[in-house]
């Protein structure tokens, strides 16, 4: 609270006038973000066009506030904005005839994908030294992982992203 208190330019006793504390300044944050989601689908569109939509929304708004990520994980929950983007997607996923267990596996295999997604792309992405440290491993003792490294370095965090959704669509569409 002294932190955000800083950030504001004001006395930490003063964020108390506007929340109760650290938890609910957590839960407005986490509101704030997806809220601003938009959850409306194309109409006529299949499935899996919709649910590429919605997951491709959430990532680009998550994305530019990766920070909020490990708050998202515990507070998603109470925010309006998640419980629409929820809605929409397990209606996505209806249509594409998933019910009961398997639409909750499909759900929750999408919303790690795109919270995944979102900390990969910011804290350890293709492009960055990691990678460029295993595309730098000897051949010998580690060739699929240099050989990977050695390409993956190249591949932009958009294409990696819509590439890996493709891929997850097709794998929950052959069920």
């Amino acid at each position: 609270m002294r932190s955000v208190a800083g950030e504001l330019g004001v006395g930490t006793m003063s964020l108390y006038r506007y929340v109760d504390g650290r938890n609910q300044l957590e839960e407005l944050l986490v509101g704030l973000v997806l809220d601003s989601v938009d959850t409306e689908v194309p109409p006529g569109a299949r499935w899996d066009e919709k649910v590429t939509v919605l997951v491709g929304r959430v990532w680009k708004v998550v994305g530019a506030h990766p920070a909020v990520v490990p708050l998202l994980l515990t507070r998603r929950h109470r925010s309006e904005g998640a419980r629409r983007w929820g809605e929409a997607m397990l209606g996505a996923l209806g249509e594409g005839g998933f019910a009961g267990e398997e639409r909750a596996i499909a759900f929750r295999a999408l919303l790690s994908y795109v919270l995944g997604a979102v900390q990969v792309e910011h804290y350890g992405p293709l492009s960055g030294p990691g990678t460029t440290a295993l595309a730098n491993l000897g051949p010998a003792d580690y060739p699929f992982l240099a050989d990977t490294a050695g390409h993956a370095r190249h591949i932009p965090p958009d294409v990696e992203f819509h590439r890996g959704l493709a891929a997850l669509l097709r794998g929950l569409g052959a069920r």
